[in-house]
C-alpha cells in the first residue's frame, strides 16, 4: 500500500536494552509526545510471551493517538495484535510472503544496506526501504559498514520508494541525511538512552521545520 512519507519523518525504533530499566511504553509516550510519528518495535533479546505483551500494550497506548506501530521481524506478533504494518531485513520473510499473510492494507517495510539489495524485487515490493547503518552506531552487532552520507544519497537515488535512514542518527548528523534524500529518520539510542526522551524526539523533530 502506499505510504505517506509524512508518517515516517521521525521513527523511534524500540531496544529495552538501552531504557535504564523504565518500561518501554514510558519511553515510547514520551517520544510521541515530543513529535515520533511511527514506532517500530525491535526486541532481539524477548522471549516470544514478553515480546507479545510488549507489542500489546504498545498498541494500546499507541492506536487511540494515531500513530502507527510496525513490529520488526516478528509477522506472527503483529497479526497477533494486528499492528499496522511489519518491518524486516535480508534474512527474514521475503516481502511478498509478508504480505500475502499480512494482507494489503498492512505496511511493509524493508531494510536495505547495499545497491543489489535494492534493486531486487524484495525492495521493489516494499512500501519504504529503511537504508542504513549511515553511521557507526552501537544497537546491531552484525551492523553492516556505514555508508555515510554520500553512500546514503547514492542508494537514495536508485529508488522512488519513501526511504527512511538509519544508523547512528543524532540531532546534529541528521540534517546532512534528510538533506541527501531521506523522507525521515530511524532512531534507537538517541532517543530510548536520553535522559528526557520527549526533549530527545523534539530536538529531531525541529530538522523538519
Amino acid at each position: 500500500m502506499p505510504i505517506d512519507p509524512n508518517l515516517l519523518r521521525l521513527c523511534l525504533v524500540t531496544d529495552s536494552g538501552l531504557a535504564r530499566g523504565r518500561p518501554l511504553t514510558q519511553i515510547v509516550a514520551a517520544a510521541v509526545r515530543g513529535g515520533a510519528t511511527m514506532v517500530q518495535l525491535r526486541e532481539k533479546a524477548a522471549t516470544t510471551r514478553a515480546f507479545l505483551e510488549e507489542a500489546r500494550a504498545l498498541k494500546a497506548l499507541l492506536a487511540p493517538l494515531g500513530i502507527r506501530l510496525v513490529v520488526n521481524d516478528r509477522l506472527d506478533i503483529a497479526m497477533a495484535i494486528d499492528a499496522d504494518g511489519v518491518h524486516v531485513g535480508q534474512t527474514d520473510l521475503p516481502v511478498e510472503e509478508v504480505r500475502r499473510f499480512a494482507g494489503p492494507d498492512k505496511i511493509v517495510g524493508l531494510s536495505i544496506t547495499n545497491a543489489t539489495q535494492i534493486m531486487r524485487p524484495d525492495a521493489a515490493a516494499a512500501d519504504y526501504l529503511g537504508i542504513g547503518p549511515i553511521y557507526r552506531q552501537q544497537t546491531k552487532d552484525d551492523a553492516a559498514t556505514p555508508l555515510g552520507v554520500e553512500g546514503f544519497r547514492r542508494l537514495r537515488a536508485l529508488t522512488p520508494k519513501p526511504v527512511v535512514a538509519i544508523g547512528g542518527l543524532k540531532p546534529d548528523n541528521s540534517a546532512a541525511v534528510l538533506a541527501a534524500g531521506a523522507d525521515g529518520i530511524a532512531v534507537v539510542s538517541a532517543i530510548v538512552e536520553a535522559d528526557e526522551p520527549e526533549a530527545a524526539a523534539r530536538q529531531f523533530r525541529r530538522l523538519f521545520g
